[in-house]
């Protein structure tokens, strides 16, 4: 009985692992083509559960998603100016064709991609050379992806590939060339911004000249009307010194006097030296009345 059980469970471990080699899943991100013997006999692009006879046939899955192929170091090109340019770039790609793939390069990606990077590269060189720096650079760089896109495609479709895209990410002069540039541009700036110095100089010599020939048209204006209004001044304070003294002379005098003395003797240190009989003291001798 034992043994019958042994057998029985032998059995049925064997034919699970017979369903587990005849059954084979493809998945959305897939492609499959199964062999037998080595030969191709049918291709499954649609994810889903498939059989296959164990032993005689064989599964081998492919990446359907869209592939990208970088350029590990820039490519150096000549334009039609004869100048030397680096350019880096990269490919989209993806598998349509399967079986096409498989017979063309094996199902070898590396091998899809050089053919792609020579495809790109014999293009590129055709197309750069028909431009110039600038046309490559900036003026006609998104017409020259779309021909190197078309091109590239034509070429790949052979092998059961499509290209999506080709994007050039970088186009820069040699390290030979960049300094040369370099130099020349930094010595245009340093002409342009000495010439900008030099302008703004003479601007700011303008300026000033104007001001200071502005301040003195002022300063003299002021200096006028300042005389003018001092001369005002003073013609109404003789006018009004006339008036108020006029009546007595004599007190107008007498005043003219004390106001003499103030400010002679307004300091102790204060000296002058005079005679006596001067008139100067006349009201400091016979105070009231001068003298005679």
């Amino acid at each position: 009985m034992k043994n019958y059980t042994s057998t029985i469970l032998g059995i049925v471990i064997a034919l699970f692992l017979l369903a587990g080699s005849s059954l084979y899943i493809v998945d959305q991100r897939q492609q499959a083509i199964l062999f037998q013997l080595g030969e191709v006999i049918d291709v499954k692009t649609a994810p889903g559960l498939y059989f296959k006879i164990p032993v005689a046939q064989n599964v081998r899955y492919f990446d359907s998603r869209i592939l990208t192929m970088d350029t590990a170091e820039p490519e150096r090109f000549i334009t039609s100016e004869k100048k030397n340019v680096l350019v880096d770039l990269f490919v989209k790609w993806r598998i349509i064709d399967v079986k096409q793939y498989y017979v063309s390069v094996r199902g070898d990606e590396m091998l899809a991609q050089t053919r792609l990077s020579q495809t790109v590269n014999s293009s590129l060189r055709d197309e750069f050379g028909n431009r110039t720096v600038h046309d490559v650079v900036s003026g006609e760089r998104d017409k020259i992806m779309e021909i190197m896109r078309q091109k590239a495609d034509a070429d790949a479709r052979k092998i059961g590939v499509e290209v999506v895209d080709v994007r050039l990410k970088r186009v820069d002069l040699p390290q030979e060339v960049s300094e040369s540039v370099y130099r020349r541009m930094e010595a245009e700036r340093k002409r342009v911004a000495n010439e900008l110095r030099s302008t703004g100089a003479a601007e700011s010599e303008k300026i000033r000249a104007d001001a200071d020939r502005q301040r003195e048209v002022i300063l003299a204006e002021a200096y006028r009307q300042a005389q003018e209004v001092k001369g005002e001044g003073d013609a109404k304070a003789s006018a009004i010194y006339a008036s108020a003294f006029q009546p007595n002379p004599e007190f107008y005098s007498f005043y003219r006097s004390l106001e003499a003395y103030k400010q002679s003797f307004k300091n102790k240190g204060d000296m002058m030296v005079l005679e006596p009989t001067s008139e100067f003291f006349k009201y400091l001798k016979t105070p009231g009345r001068s003298a005679k």
